[in-house]
């Protein structure tokens, strides 16, 4: 079942594409969090969507928000894929245990072992204000992130 607007965002810590841990809780009170879950790196869709996020990252992370994109794939993958793509935000791997948080926020799917695209927005109280989720091969529009951001502010 997808987190829902309104309730509280299950708490996590996650390593980065650099091997540093990163907790939700560290954002609390200080920064709200869009959480972007994403089935794979390298793939198309994603790829697409994530470089999106850091063609108009102004949009999207500034003072009052930071953006955390998060898949199963491993550590390694990630800082390879950051690398090519030039993400300047954190990519979070959920690869053990493999999907725990995916599977926290409804969107791991344990047929294929893999994150769909689900997208929250957390507030500073922890409070998730949006809430998305798409299945595979479907894009997702972010104006209605935008739009979720806009609403925050």
């Amino acid at each position: 079942m997808t987190v829902e607007v309104g309730s509280q965002a299950p708490d996590f810590t996650l390593k980065n594409q650099d091997g540093q841990e990163v907790s939700l809780k560290d954002f609390r009170g200080e920064r709200a969090v869009l959480l972007v879950f994403y089935p794979f790196a390298f793939s198309g869709i994603c790829t697409g969507e994530l470089c999106s996020v850091r063609d108009d990252l102004s949009s999207f992370q500034n003072d009052d928000v930071q953006v955390l994109g998060v898949s199963c794939d491993a550590p390694f993958s990630l800082k390879a894929w950051a690398a090519q793509e030039g993400y300047e935000f954190p990519l979070l791997s959920d690869f053990w245990p493999h999907g725990a948080v995916a599977e926290s926020y409804g969107v791991f799917n344990s047929d294929v072992g893999m994150a769909i695209r689900g997208t929250f927005l957390i507030d500073k109280d922890g409070v998730v204000r949006f809430a998305e989720q798409n299945g595979p091969g479907d894009a997702r529009d972010q104006q209605g992130w935008r739009d979720a951001l806009k609403q925050l502010a």
